[in-house]
């Protein structure tokens, strides 16, 4: 169904409010492997691109495998290739009163397997990086 993608229950906020309105775009890219997400976000009470960007940095900051990138800095599947790593970058929608939010995941890695054993790890009482801490491999 073209209005209602899988993905949309992974957008809502884990309390369930409704106050932040998400438009969820998986991009098909030719690449080796890889996701790219963009998210358009609209901002609401005053807030602004870097409140966002904060939010995030604070929310993830203990987080070993989520990184928010820095204003102007742009994540690529490249980045994440052959490994449990998500990035992400806040930017200025031309649309005013919006951000967009840009991520990126190695689907193969993070998309399954590696998500696997991360929770797998978490459940056993293991450090939640065993066996994801690898040096990442082509393709």
């Amino acid at each position: 169904r073209l209005c209602w993608p899988r993905s949309m229950p992974q957008t809502r906020l884990p309390d369930g409010s409704p106050e932040i309105k998400v438009s969820f775009t998986p991009h098909l890219m030719p690449m080796a492997r890889g996701m790219q997400t963009t998210c358009y976000v609209k901002l609401r009470g005053g807030a602004s691109l870097e409140d966002v960007r904060s939010a995030l940095a604070r929310n993830y900051a203990d987080e070993p495998f989520v990184h928010v990138l820095g204003e102007g800095e742009v994540p690529h599947t490249r980045h994440v290739r052959g490994s449990n790593h998500c990035m992400m970058a806040v930017f200025a929608d031309r649309i005013p009163g919006r951000v967009i939010l840009v991520s990126v995941i190695d689907n193969l890695v993070k998309g399954a397997s590696g998500q696997a054993l991360q929770n797998m790890n978490l459940m056993l009482g293991f450090d939640e990086t065993t066996g994801l801490m690898q040096i990442p491999m082509f393709p």
